[in-house]
């Protein structure tokens, strides 16, 4: 069976070839809902391999190895993959070919890329993930016209921790794109990345940073989980001792110029109804005690003339996590909102997001706190019709969520502090910049994240 799929984008090819060069470019074509993840990239689209881990736990399907085809290839034109391992070769037969035309219909020197899949792979499986693809190549095509690859702002070499988690793996791959250099750390043994490190957050070696200008640091414990003493306690840990000593060896590091920590709006407490931003002081609770804490673990870094960015992140809408996944099956089957469901929720795109840490790495000129939220607030009632509305199923009921299930989950002070939050939260940062959000509404984030049809 063979697929075809067309884009029109109004680039030149050549910039769309290099594009697909570049390191990174196969994890940025990559849709979160297919939980397959990028083992390794093709170092060359000519006879390269790509090697993606797929879900599942089936032996001998959870690797796939796709071989680029030097007698296909056409330099500036023409690249073709085929998947070469047994038994996913014989069971899909995949072979793909990335045709790229020049395209001067609309006056314009633009570029018509076409697809070609032949294999064994379902229509609308393939149609989803390239409606997907679509967007994301020409939202990162325009991105980089926006704010310039290495060449134009500069090249930098990005310290990143956490970098093989959610936000991480995409910063990286977007980074690598613009032709940075990444230094993953990583907290266990070396990863088979280029440039990794090994980084203990106890005791991090006095030369981590060495030939590093810039620290992007993501990493820590995850928030969501019951409110125990001892998840609060990892919470906390895995932040503010951590992110001091990384700043205190930034302070110490000569070639360092800036130090960019993630953060969340947790910064301003679980009930703030009435609109805030930036200027706004910490609000109550534990984790606006905490996050207050991580972002003060920055101060030796700021206080050696270090830029310090502390990126305050909202909800974060990605494809194929477990705060969306959660969410959308809750709603096919009929789940309403939370509580009241007048509580704000304070959500971002996974690309918007990591656009922001694009922009605090080589903007020179951005420094202190930045709300990592969309422009368009929600409430929890209005994020949950959304959704519905989106999925185009018709459930019989939808069944509000009493406010005492969240704590059945998370315990009292859990289900105040994340479920029922209320965060009115504004990126007046970012809009007094002029700053431009790839999904400036819930709607936008919503289809391109889930690989639904254009409206």
């Amino acid at each position: 069976m063979t697929h075809r799929y067309h884009q029109h984008l109004r680039f030149p090819r050549q910039d769309v070839w290099d594009w697909h060069t570049r390191p990174g470019a196969v994890t940025r074509l990559t849709p979160g809902f297919s939980r397959i993840r990028i083992a390794s990239e093709a170092s060359s689209l000519k006879d390269g391999t790509t090697v993606l881990s797929l879900p599942g736990r089936v032996p001998g399907l959870r690797t796939w190895q796709a071989d680029h085809r030097p007698d296909d290839f056409v330099e500036g034109r023409l690249f073709v993959d085929e998947c070469v391992n047994p038994p996913l070769r014989q069971i899909t037969r995949w072979r793909h070919t990335h045709a790229f035309h020049d395209d001067d219909t609309a006056n314009t020197r633009g570029t018509l890329l076409t697809d070609t899949v032949q294999g064994t792979a379902p229509a609308a499986l393939l149609d989803r993930v390239f409606r997907y693809r679509h967007r994301q190549l020409a939202d990162d095509l325009a991105h980089r016209a926006r704010v310039g690859d290495a060449t134009v702002t500069g090249h930098h070499t990005v310290a990143v921790t956490g970098a093989t988690g959610l936000v991480g793996t995409r910063l990286v791959a977007l980074l690598r794109s613009l032709g940075h250099t990444v230094v993953p750390l990583s907290r266990s043994a070396l990863p088979p990345e280029p440039d990794a490190r090994v980084w203990d957050p106890d005791d991090p070696s006095p030369d981590l940073f060495d030939g590093v200008d810039t620290v992007v640091h993501l990493a820590g414990a995850g928030i969501a989980g019951r409110f125990t003493e001892k998840h609060k306690a990892a919470v906390r840990d895995s932040r503010v001792g951590p992110t001091r000593l990384l700043a205190d060896l930034a302070a110490a590091t000569p070639g360092v110029a800036s130090f960019i920590c993630a953060s969340a709006v947790g910064f301003y407490g679980h009930t703030r109804a009435g609109r805030v931003n930036e200027r706004a002081g910490a609000g109550d609770g534990f984790l606006a005690e905490v996050v207050s804490d991580w972002e003060d673990a920055c101060r030796p870094a700021s206080d050696a003339g270090r830029r310090v960015v502390t990126v305050r992140t909202g909800l974060v809408l990605a494809g194929g996590s477990a705060l969306l996944t959660a969410l959308d099956a809750s709603s096919r089957v009929g789940g309403g909102v939370l509580g009241s469901g007048r509580q704000h929720f304070p959500w971002v795109s996974l690309d918007d997001l990591v656009d922001v840490y694009v922009r605090a790495v080589v903007d020179g000129g951005l420094s202190g706190p930045v709300n990592a939220v969309g422009p368009q607030m929600a409430t929890n009632a209005e994020f949950t019709a959304t959704l519905a509305d989106l999925q185009r199923i018709r459930v019989p009921l939808s069944l509000p969520v009493p406010a005492a299930a969240p704590a059945l989950l998370l315990g009292v002070q859990g289900a105040e502090e994340l479920a029922l939050a209320d965060q009115n939260v504004a990126p007046s940062v970012l809009e007094h910049l002029g700053h431009t959000f790839r999904h400036p509404t819930l709607r936008a984030a919503l289809i391109h994240e889930l690989g639904l049809p254009d409206e």
